[in-house]
């Protein structure tokens, strides 16, 4: 009896339990798409975007970036002749905070170590204000105990997403003020040295005027006569 219940049990379970296996499926495959559309459009092709050459040994590239950094505020947190990272804070809104994080990394281009490619990277964090408010219990007698809340919250700034800045003009500006550090150095190495100052030869001391030779004795007893 209870076997041919079972065998006419209508088609209806069947399908609805196939339905929401399918969409089950078909959530977890989205949330996985989700996560790789960044690493999927990922290229590695041949770009200026994250580097740049420049006619300078790499230790010199690195010590302008450095300098062009520190000219728009960034803390240098490390620096060395072949990287250099720097940090920046935002505040954009009351209750949100960005923070980026600079690279960037000097390495020979050729031989001679004469010429060098900057490698660089911006790394941005967003924050947000998460308010959470605090609650005690408190003893009433024989009621028991009641969860009353206060109306003070704990604050926190928690991190809501972190990504690579690959915007080209931010980069492009990045490497102008590198490339004017290194034309300014380049300016104080190579610039002509001045000609030593000869020695000062002492002029001729004038000749002094002939004195006048004393008269004879007969000519000054006449004249004094």
């Amino acid at each position: 009896m209870t076997a041919a219940r079972v065998r006419r049990l209508p088609p209806v379970w069947t399908a609805a339990a196939i339905a929401v296996a399918a969409a089950a499926l078909c959530s977890c495959g989205s949330m996985a798409g989700r996560g790789n559309v960044k690493a999927e459009t990922e290229a590695f092709g041949s770009t200026t975007t994250h580097s740049r050459s420049f006619d300078r040994t790499p230790p010199d590239t690195c010590e302008a970036a450095r300098r062009a950094l520190l000219s728009q505020g960034f803390v240098i947190v490390t620096a060395d002749p072949e990287h250099v990272r720097g940090r920046k804070n935002f505040q954009p809104e009351p209750e949100s905070h960005v923070e980026i994080e600079f690279s960037a990394t000097c390495a020979p281009d050729g031989r001679g170590g004469k010429k060098a490619i900057a490698f660089v990277n911006a790394l941005q964090d967003r924050y947000a204000l998460k308010k959470s408010s605090t609650s005690a219990s408190v003893g009433v007698g024989p009621i028991g105990s009641l969860s009353l809340p206060f109306s003070s919250s704990d604050d926190a700034m928690v991190k809501v997403a972190s990504e690579t800045v690959t915007s080209a003009p931010f980069y492009d500006r990045f490497f102008t003020l590198l490339q004017r550090y290194l034309a300014a150095d380049a300016d104080l190495v190579d610039a002509p040295k001045t000609a030593p100052l000869l020695p000062i030869e002492p002029k001729p001391a004038a000749s002094a005027p002939a004195a006048s030779a004393p008269l004879p004795a007969a000519s000054a007893a006449s004249s004094a006569g």
